[in-house]
């Protein structure tokens, strides 16, 4: 959840460097930040509630240090203040820690040392102290390791102390990723912070340690055996992770679909075969993943219904677990995430791999550690995604799936055909003709503070997409229910002008969706259709291209882009909404 960076090298403006570098992991965390360093002999700590973007550079511009640690939070213990803003630091004020996750017998360790030596409500603030304890018997680098020892739960952590140039970070179930330069390392929860510095990286696993100063050297938390680590370059742009022209994150990425759903398909036709085959050779084959990723695992059960005719099951990541009882070593779990590192999907990995099942993992990040977790792992290529809402990953998720269902079909190039065929309507369909209509139609509606979606087949789940939409960036109580359910009690809900927007597309339910949207308009709903044909029961009519089995792919664009208007229009950030993170790596 929150946003780790750390520096070590030969610049001595480490603490402009790590503000620059959590700015750009604002979007993990945006409650409060703080950074810590050493300055002639004593621990420099600023920390404050608020958003980092609001930082000036040159407040530490005659604070010169070529080592520096910061955070960004996303709070999970303690409330949002400066005293529970990372870093931590120790009573002696000898040791500053930063950390993404959740020590989770953090209560145990306070009563051992005492409470009457803590000043926040926080988890994080045990391990300096910890560390600290440690450090009056043995050196730096043994306390930290005899300290990560102690805890439980997951966790990243990066900790510095006074007389000792070196940062030392561990990690276990959290992210953390070493940017490796020349004479410099940089350390960070997500590459974009340090990509303008370095393409070159080493990954940090689960209990692993890292001792940065002018070296790197990759520690087992538990033995202390050293690990000799591959260094990995990473094909991204540092211009990919800017907004570039657009005001908003999520508006560029919305734009960017016409793209990666073309660099989605573009996949090795042997890996797309092998992949194919393994669910048809699985003996109970499981989707799962969390939030949008979750959708998109519910429309591939259509995918692969219509398509593929498989038989599939889908269960939430953070449910799945639950279910291990049906898993057995022929089983297949696949798994959708688009950071690779969200905790619920990990824990149902270890619930999958406990049984002797093989684990597929689709992911945005390819050297994550779901991916290095998996069995076979697919990339989705969508190139970095930082507004909080996915969109971009969720259209390049189905796009993969749609890939995986024809060749399961035999028909592969068919469904290259149909990819390639919604990445061009989806480029003429994006115009600032389109634009312009969705800001108007999101105008007629943003005083409403309920909307309601529906959608039938494989647009069921994108009406459920859609709410989430809706939901997590203009805050507007918004629901998707499948299109046939709505006499069975939530068209109870439908008053004189209320929003509702009806998904269709051209296929067999075609005449069921109209149906049920006439139910609505019956009961005064204000109905935005989403359809390749207008019908006159719309009062607004939003036209996506005719693309079949595709058709979730187009329809759910139009949501994305009125809940982004929606947001904007109601005076938010859609890149940042309250109490959201990009990567949930906490349970």
């Amino acid at each position: 959840m929150c946003g780790i960076f750390g520096y070590v090298g030969k610049r001595d403006n480490g603490l402009e460097l790590v503000v620059k570098g959590l700015q750009k992991l604002e979007y993990r965390g945006y409650d409060s930040w703080g950074v810590a360093t050493e300055l002639s002999g004593e621990l420099f700590i600023k920390k404050q509630v608020g958003k980092i973007s609001e930082a000036k550079l040159e407040d530490f511009a005659d604070k010169k240090t070529g080592l520096a640690i910061g955070h960004t939070r996303w709070a999970t213990h303690g409330g949002v203040t400066d005293i529970n803003a990372h870093p931590h630091f120790s009573s002696d004020k000898k040791v500053a820690v930063v950390h993404n996750g959740i020590i989770e017998n953090y209560e145990e360790i306070r009563e051992e040392l005492g409470r009457g030596n803590f000043i926040s409500d926080t988890d994080t603030e045990v391990i300096p102290q910890l560390i600290s304890k440690y450090l009056k018997e043995m050196s730096f680098k043994e306390a930290v390791q005899k300290t990560v020892q102690r805890l439980s739960g997951r966790y990243a952590i990066v900790a510095i102390a006074v007389g000792e140039n070196l940062l030392i970070a561990a990690r276990r179930g959290s992210p953390l990723i070493v940017g490796v330069g020349e004479e410099e390392y940089f350390l960070a929860s997500d590459i974009p912070a340090f990509l303008e510095y370095t393409q070159n990286v080493n990954y940090l696993d689960d209990n692993e340690m890292v001792i940065l100063d002018g070296n790197v050297e990759f520690l087992n938390i538990d033995t202390g055996t050293a690990i000799k680590k591959r260094l990995v370059n990473i094909d991204w742009k540092a211009e990919s992770a800017d907004k570039g022209e657009y005001d908003h994150y999520m508006l560029k990425e919305i734009m960017e679909q016409k793209d990666s759903i073309l660099r989605a398909i573009n996949q090795n036709t042997d890996d797309i075969m092998h992949i194919a085959q393994m669910i048809k050779d699985s003996r109970g084959c499981f989707l799962s993943g969390c939030g949008t990723a979750g959708k998109v695992c519910m429309a591939a059960e259509y995918f692969f219904s219509i398509i593929a005719g498989r038989h599939v099951n889908y269960a939430p990541a953070s449910e799945f677990p639950i279910f291990h009882h049906f898993l057995k070593p022929e089983s297949l779990l696949i798994v959708v995430s688009q950071s690779g590192e969200t905790a619920d999907v990990l824990e149902a990995m270890e619930a999958a791999k406990g049984k002797g099942a093989k684990v597929l993992s689709i992911v945005n990040v390819e050297s994550s550690t779901i991916a290095r977790q998996s069995d076979f792992s697919l990339h989705i290529k969508a190139g970095p995604e930082k507004a909080v809402a996915s969109t971009k990953a969720a259209t390049a998720q189905m796009a993969l799936f749609l890939l995986i269902t024809t060749a399961m079909k035999g028909e592969l190039q068919e469904g290259r055909r149909i990819l390639a065929e919604v990445a061009s309507r989806t480029n003429d369909m994006l115009n600032p003709r389109f634009l312009n209509y969705i800001k108007e139609v999101t105008q007629k509606i943003k005083g409403h503070d309920n909307l309601y979606i529906i959608g039938k087949a494989e647009n069921y789940p994108m009406a459920l997409e859609a709410a989430i939409k809706i939901q997590e960036v203009s805050y507007v109580h918004a629901e998707g229910f499948a299109a046939g359910e709505l006499k069975h009690g939530p068209i109870a809900l439908i008053t004189e002008g209320t929003p509702c927007i009806s998904m269709i597309a051209n296929d067999e339910v075609k005449s069921d969706v109209i149906n049920n949207t006439i139910e609505l308009k019956a009961r005064g709903a204000h109905i935005i259709g989403i359809s390749p044909d207008k019908h006159e029961v719309f009062d607004e009519w939003i036209k996506v291209p005719d693309v079949g089995v595709a058709s979730p792919l187009v329809n759910i664009i139009p949501v994305q882009l009125l809940a982004y208007y929606l947001g904007v229009l109601r005076g938010l950030d859609p890149d940042m909404p309250r109490n959201l993170a990009k990567s949930v790596t906490v349970k």
